[in-house]
């Protein structure tokens, strides 16, 4: 009988496979790990209390948008066309201005009284970023409006005003979306 030596390949398949699969897990870790993940301040407050509390806190601003209205004053909005690819519209964006700019809003019942007593707290933020947040609470009410005086902004891009109105048990909310141009 002849004995022949026959090479075989699969072992070393087996180390490249487990070279190529340790490769691609490391660059996986380490791409995931180079981008930060930022909390979402959905109703002014971190997401896991948002969550706990999504059920009180739709109670409680549905009790508000009953009874009461919030309004942004003396604002300039951006004319944006239309995105043709999507089915909402989008409401035109506040124009900021580099350096300090000021917010009125009204508090207004639905049957036009001025609210003056309530808890108004103004946050400035990034859509996908909370670094640059600037938290107001406790805005006075000076001549029949919430005046936030002194906000500094900066970096151009999109921004968001949020406003949060405490009127005894009811929270009410606001959301509008602002932009620095460069």
């Amino acid at each position: 009988m002849t004995e022949r030596k026959q090479k075989t390949y699969w072992p070393h398949m087996i180390v490249g496979f487990l070279l190529l699969a340790i490769t691609l897990s490391y660059w996986t870790v380490k791409s995931a790990s180079s981008m930060p993940v930022q909390e979402s301040n959905t109703f002014m407050m971190k997401y896991q209390m948002t969550d706990m509390n999504i059920n009180e806190i739709i109670k409680r601003k549905q009790a508000f948008d009953r009874e009461f209205i919030i309004d942004i004053k003396n604002v300039e909005t951006m004319v944006m066309t239309d995105n043709v690819n999507s089915n909402r519209p989008q409401p035109n964006p506040v124009k900021l201005s580099q350096g300090s700019n000021t917010f009125i809003y009204d508090v207004v019942s639905k049957d036009n009284h001025i609210v003056s007593d309530a808890n108004v707290t103004f946050l400035l933020t990034q859509p996908h970023s909370r670094k640059e947040d600037q938290l107001f609470k406790n805005i006075p009410f000076k001549n029949g409006h919430y005046i936030v005086k002194d906000v500094m902004i900066t970096k151009p891009g999109r921004y968001t005003l949020q406003l949060k109105v405490v009127i005894g048990e009811k929270i009410g909310y606001s959301e509008i979306a602002g932009y620095l141009q460069p």
